[in-house]
């Protein structure tokens, strides 16, 4: 027994040395750890258990008999996470680069279904150079069922991905399946086609930075969620994520006793909000003022910067937060800002996450630009998102709601349980100014001073239609509320609502407005 002891303890010793020394140096020059380090920094100390350590390929086409692979590339198994059970993978770049292959592949999917059996997230930290070539369609074959697993998991279990290294060719679409994207800024990058096909086919001359780094995926194309400057700033950010969210779709978030009381009085947040109605202020201050300690979590914090999507905690209960940013194009929707709340908002109705919404919004961008990349069709998956949504849905209309603006932003007709307003909202069809100029056209041109007849009829119009009384005679707004309330205010509301239940009609899928 003891040789045999022996022997499993050498068989660990060259599975765990991944792809040797030399490699791991290298690894740890670019500023990057390898797969059990950055697994062991995001667990618990000592929680990790390894599964499939053993597993090798079966290839031996184009040299590969020839080449071990220890645990095939990749480090899969289960641990805890602040106490709270989750289901990792991590591709070790240092073996074959990280390559995927059959096996790869299927201990990637292992972890998978464990996780969704179980009912717990799964975290994923891709650092591949893509598919192993020498396995041909095996390694395709394997691409495809991780592909159906994401999309079977989606709304089940949290799913989130880490880039830490080059993610390219159909590997990155593994990670446009789930619910949340981190990436390390400098060492990660994503993209189908890499710099060489694309200087070969276009002529265009790029670097994988320029291409697909964390800063193109978070400002310009918005497929990273969150990124961090290095990778223990991007496993305290996963942390950070995962304290928000429950384990699965049928558990709620825990809740957090931080001993900031709900019925606390805002007394200065009033202050936050210009005396004009077009000036700008930042939503956020809103935010960390009304929300527990003035803790919160932003989602995509430089795309579509026009509207803030964020978890924080009402209560000690986990909310998602959807807000306009009246500093960022005075807070308008536009196609990004559509796309970019939409899925915010999808996310938490799958996983029992109640939904805030701030509104102060004029309504759409206007523009060719925008009517012509489809801002009706984008704009139209607000709508569905939150008219699906069945967890409790608070709104605020701190300020501007407008035409189909205040529809969209989770208004009474798309299903709010409670619409508050402050004294300060202006609820109406448009803003004054262009209202006047189309009601008052006649009068105003057939005045002996236009110009005075003009303020005249917009001073009219604001003080009939530009507040939140109007609504609130219909029975819109819930209640017209001092702002220093709002806490108070949305922490009964949320208590009120945690029993919610809504049934809806029988079907197998709507057909979201993609």
């Amino acid at each position: 027994m003891e040789k045999k002891i022996k022997e499993l303890e050498a068989r660990r010793e060259r599975i765990t040395a991944g792809g040797g020394e030399k490699r791991i140096a290298a690894q740890h020059q670019k500023g990057k750890m390898t797969a059990r380090e950055r697994i062991l920094t995001l667990l618990d100390p000592g929680s990790f258990i390894e599964l499939d350590a053993f597993v090798e390929h079966r290839c031996d086409d184009l040299g590969m008999d020839r080449i071990q692979a220890p645990g095939e590339g990749v480090v899969i198994g289960y641990g805890m996470v602040n106490g709270r059970l989750v289901y990792v993978f991590a591709q070790d770049f240092t073996v074959i680069g990280g390559s995927l292959g059959e096996m790869h592949a299927a201990k990637i999917c292992k972890a998978m279904d464990m996780a969704v059996k179980v009912g717990a997230p799964i975290i994923g930290i891709n650092d591949s150079g893509g598919a192993r070539i020498q396995e041909g369609v095996d390694a395709l074959s394997g691409y495809g069922d991780i592909f159906y697993r994401n999309t079977q998991a989606s709304g089940v279990i949290p799913q989130i991905s880490v880039i830490m290294g080059p993610c390219a060719g159909g590997a990155v679409y593994s990670p446009a399946l789930t619910d949340f994207v981190f990436m390390t800024e400098k060492s990660a990058n994503m993209f189908i086609t890499g710099p060489q096909v694309i200087k070969a086919v276009t002529g265009e001359d790029v670097s994988a930075e320029t291409l697909g780094g964390a800063t193109v995926h978070m400002e310009q194309s918005g497929v990273a969620h969150c990124s961090f400057p290095n990778e223990n700033a991007t496993i305290e950010g996963i942390k950070k994520l995962l304290s928000f969210l429950p384990q699965n779709n049928i558990e709620d978030s825990p809740v957090i006793a931080n001993g900031d009381d709900p019925a606390r009085m805002l007394a200065d947040l009033a202050d936050v909000i210009p005396d004009s109605p077009n000036k700008p202020y930042d939503i956020r201050e809103v935010i960390s003022r009304i929300f527990d300690n003035g803790d919160y979590f932003e989602i995509q914090p430089l795309y579509a910067k026009n509207i803030v999507t964020c978890f924080a905690r009402l209560a000690g209960r986990s909310v998602g937060i959807v807000a306009n940013q009246p500093k960022e194009l005075a807070g308008v929707l536009d196609i990004n800002a559509s796309d970019k709340a939409s899925r915010f908002i999808r996310f938490c109705d799958a996983f029992n996450i109640p939904l805030v919404t701030l509104t102060d919004t004029a309504g759409y961008l206007p523009g060719v630009g925008q009517e012509h990349g489809g801002v009706i069709r984008h704009g139209a998956k607000l709508l569905y998102a939150y008219s699906e949504a069945s967890v409790p849905k608070l709104t605020v209309i701190i300020r501007k709601a407008y035409g189909g603006a205040y529809i969209a932003m989770c208004s009474k007709h798309l299903g709010a349980d409670q619409v508050f307003a402050w004294p300060s909202a202006e609820i109406a069809v448009m803003g004054p100014d262009g209202a006047a100029n189309i009601i008052f056209k006649k009068e105003i041109e057939e005045s002996a001073d236009p110009a005075a007849t003009r303020k005249e009829k917009i001073d009219e119009y604001k003080e009939k239609f530009a507040n939140p009384y109007k609504a609130a005679v219909r029975g819109y707004v819930d209640d017209v509320i001092a702002p220093a309330e709002t806490r108070r205010r949305l922490s009964s509301a949320l208590a009120m609502l945690l029993g919610k239940r809504e049934t809806r009609v029988p079907r197998k899928h709507g057909n979201f407005p993609v």
